[in-house]
């Protein structure tokens, strides 16, 4: 038996938010939320049940703790954080609008602790063959710093080594790098995953498909670069495609959801996605499980503030089982 069934490495910073619609600009108060895209995928994860391990940097200091602690609470093992007196906690500023004013977000992240981590800092005792199932980043990780890119790739080599699956999602951020950039210095991760969530927007932007273009045909060519992926084209509204190396295209639907916030809604997904794949022996119905239980956490977390889905599995199996929504009350 393992230890751990996902192990996964990024940074998670403080979100903070004025209430009620208002700009920054008019907030005499912030609500605090701790996100990250890893770490979400890891709350979710815990949340459904399986084990999983969130490995990173923070400053010993009240808002890194305050991280840490906010994961742990969720079931995330936080136990190989790297603490260190110096640097920082990184924070972004999110502030929501309504049509046709869009929600903006602004990072103030550089020099936070986890861009400063250094490959000798993994827990090499954690790479083991019966430690975990499965390693886990993505583009995010690989865009902060150099110095987090060798620890990631460093991280990659480990988990291959001990015989790990291996998941990765492009989670392209414009702010950090260009596209040529992204696909470039996600390319490494990308070939080496077992399995690929790439959404489509990002789909397009790094590899330079025709918005208009069906999604059949971007998933086929995505499938030709990375033949050895199982590979989860995710596109909104319109749900999710997914194909297994050398297999058929499977289509799954989005399930309809009041939207509260949208942020962390990808690594809902993942996180689904991850748990049917994993708790799947059929091969012939993984790919389907999984896309299904990736949509319907997805359309959960969209439903709850903050970045984490904070999702319940008998949630995600009753919305499975009905195929819809509801507003009754659980009395």
């Amino acid at each position: 038996m393992t230890r751990f069934d996902v192990v996964t490495l990024g940074e998670t910073m403080l979100r903070l938010t004025p209430a009620n619609y208002r700009r920054l600009e008019q907030a005499s108060a912030l609500d605090i939320e701790v996100g990250g895209t890893e770490s979400n995928m890891a709350i979710g994860l815990a949340r459904l049940g399986l084990k999983a391990v969130w490995l990173s940097r923070l400053t010993d200091n009240p808002m890194g703790r305050l991280i840490a602690g906010a994961l742990a609470a969720q079931g995330v093992d936080t136990s190989h954080v790297v603490w260190t007196d110096d640097d920082r906690v990184g924070v972004l500023f999110f502030e929501i609008g309504k049509a046709p004013r869009g929600s903006r977000v602004i990072y103030d992240r550089q020099g936070s602790a986890v861009s400063r981590m250094r490959p000798e800092e993994l827990p090499r005792e954690l790479f083991q063959a019966d430690s975990a199932r499965l390693f886990h980043t993505t583009g995010v990780t690989l865009a902060l710093t150099p110095a987090l890119t060798d620890t990631a790739h460093h991280a990659l080599r480990l988990a291959k080594a001990a015989g790990w699956l291996v998941s990765f999602d492009v989670n392209y951020r414009r702010t950090l790098w260009s596209p040529a950039a992204a696909r470039e210095g996600c390319d490494a991760h990308a070939k080496a995953a077992d399995i690929l969530f790439i959404p489509q927007g990002d789909a397009c932007d790094l590899y330079e498909f025709d918005p208009r273009a069906p999604a059949e045909h971007m998933i086929e060519a995505l499938a030709e670069s990375y033949p050895q992926a199982t590979i989860a084209l995710t596109m909104g509204a319109e749900g999710a495609l997914g194909r297994e190396p050398g297999g058929e295209i499977v289509r799954q639907a989005a399930f309809p959801a009041e939207e509260v916030d949208r942020l962390g809604g990808g690594d809902a997904f993942a996180a689904g996605f991850l748990y049917g794949y994993l708790n799947t022996s059929d091969g012939c119905h993984r790919l389907t499980t999984a896309l299904q239980w990736g949509a319907a956490t997805a359309a959960l977390k969209y439903t709850i503030p903050g970045d984490a889905p904070l999702i319940e599995r008998r949630e995600v199996e009753a919305l499975l089982q009905r195929g819809h929504g509801g507003h009754s009350i659980q009395r």
